[in-house]
């Protein structure tokens, strides 16, 4: 596959109008360079599931019913959303079933208002959608007379009609998993909570380090799996950044930075424990954030289950052959005025079950790792980090062989110069390869605005450009989208 193949490239650009000197008090609604989801050419039937607005911090609940009728070839939500005024970048979560399918962040408005929406596959989760179901979600927000931005949002789910492939029982935690399972695997959408230090957990320093965030080991951060105390998995936290992040939502307005909108789990195979699983009994699945502080709040896990099941056995079993784990190093020095930080460890598990189609023994060997260089001034009116993030694991069932590779980078400072004035420049890169794909999103951008005066006045100026390129069976995909003080100047699709 070749991602630009010029002679058969597809050439799209729609050109904003010219964008102005400086922010104004409106700007055009966000958008990302990610791809749609895939509509399949067969029928479709739409379920809205929520249609709320969000002022505070009460839930929205309602019932799922399923009123489309299977089966389903592919399911897509879609959320919509619109707030005007002024309000904080929100945190939001949506359970069915008491399980969590989709965690979001919101944009930044302008006083005229902004609309926008966002896509995801649940195709995966079909399974929760054909009895009825609980809803819940919240975005929590504040509403008063300064924060004035109500949030309204309607998510909905489209079915489209066709044949099924097999799909997993999705479960929480707290459940006993089928007695039938023979492939288990956890998403875990892990975030660093807003307005806290661990919201920008890549940025602490070790607490005998003079700095705003301190942590007792520094930056490292590791997402672990265990079951029944027995370390299950291990994961390299994705680095979110939200619309209101890096002192800049300049930055943000218009092109948020990547996965801020859609915030994908980290995905777990668990196989390997699948037979220990299987006895109808409930075992203590637990997620840790390696690193955080005790007794420091800022992290949230919620995990759900996807148990895929052996068709013609009542009962697996089976059993753990072997687990490893190198020790995990955790290693920072300082030397005025730079941290240098490097932590890294890796797991390998090995278990079999034993089916209606025989004994499958699956290995899964994890490896992840973090390098980050951070210097900062005394009053931190220079702040600067270089990090990179990498998360590779490798599965082996039988005689397949499946490698999942996943690189993170992010290169931003702040600098605050002797007319108050903010300067974020930042890029960011996620990249990653697995069977069949390869991606490679790229963001810059560098946004400033003076500090300590009204809003009118803060002569604010910001440029971003992201652009997502994807190898994939069928047709590449290639977009880039680059915004101007508020208005997007380049929105060009090549595929």
């Amino acid at each position: 596959m070749q991602i630009l193949a010029a002679a058969a490239a597809v050439l799209t650009l729609i050109g904003g109008p010219t964008p102005p000197a400086e922010f104004g008090s409106d700007w055009d609604d966000p958008r990302t360079a990610a791809p749609p989801v895939a509509a399949p050419p067969a029928p479709a039937c739409e379920s809205t599931i929520v249609d709320t607005e969000f002022r505070d911090f009460t839930p929205y609940t309602s019932t799922y019913e399923p009123t489309c009728r299977g089966p389903w070839q592919k399911v897509v939500l879609r959320l919509e959303g619109s707030v005007a005024g002024r309000q904080y970048d929100r945190l939001g979560y949506l359970e069915i079933g008491g399980v969590t399918v989709f965690k979001t962040s919101t944009p930044e408005p302008s006083p005229a208002g902004i609309a926008w929406s966002v896509e995801k596959d649940v195709t995966e989760y079909a399974a929760l959608l054909t009895k009825p179901q609980p809803v819940e979600m919240l975005i929590g927000n504040v509403v008063d007379d300064t924060y004035t931005g109500v949030l309204d949002v309607k998510v909905s789910l489209t079915f489209y009609r066709g044949a099924a492939k097999a799909r997993p029982d999705i479960l929480p935690v707290s459940q006993a998993v089928p007695r039938n399972t023979e492939k288990l695997f956890a998403d875990v959408y892990a975030t660093g909570s807003g307005g806290g230090c661990e919201e920008f957990w890549y940025l602490t320093v070790p607490s005998d380090v003079a700095y705003s965030c301190l942590a007792d080991d520094g930056p490292y951060r590791e997402v672990q799996v265990t079951i029944d105390g027995r370390l299950a998995g291990i994961a390299a936290p994705y680095p979110h950044i939200y619309t209101g992040g890096w002192s800049n939502p300049f930055m943000w307005y218009v092109l948020p930075a990547p996965r801020a909108f859609d915030i994908r789990p980290i995905r777990y195979d668990l196989t390997p424990f699948a037979g220990l699983l299987t006895d109808g009994r409930v075992h203590d699945i637990a997620v840790d954030v390696v690193g955080v502080p005790e007794g420091q709040p800022g992290w949230d896990v919620p995990t759900t289950l996807l148990a895929y099941r052996d068709a013609g056995s009542r009962q697996v079993t089976g059993k753990v052959v072997s687990s490893s784990a190198s020790p995990l190093r955790n290693d920072s020095a300082y030397t005025a005025p730079t941290l240098r930080a490097k932590g890294s460890h890796s797991l390998t598990t090995t278990g079999y079950v034993d089916t209606s189609h025989g004994r499958v023994t699956t290995t899964v060997s994890r490896a992840v790792s973090n390098v980050s260089t951070h210097t900062w001034n005394a009053d931190e009116t220079q702040d600067a980090l270089d990090a990179t993030w990498t998360d590779r694991s490798v599965v082996t069932s039988g005689r397949s062989r499946q490698t999942f590779d996943h690189r993170y980078g992010l290169d931003g400072s702040i600098v605050i110069d002797a007319a108050d004035r903010l300067t974020t420049t930042i890029k960011l890169t996620d990249a990653g390869t697995w069977p069949g794909h390869r991606l490679l999103d790229t963001y810059e951008g560098e946004a400033s605005w003076l500090l300590n005066v009204p809003r009118d006045q803060r002569h604010a100026t910001g440029t971003s450009v992201e652009r997502y390129r994807l190898e994939r069976p069928g047709r590449d995909y290639d977009h880039t989208i680059k915004v101007v003080n508020g208005t997007v100047v380049t929105d060009r699709l090549r595929g």
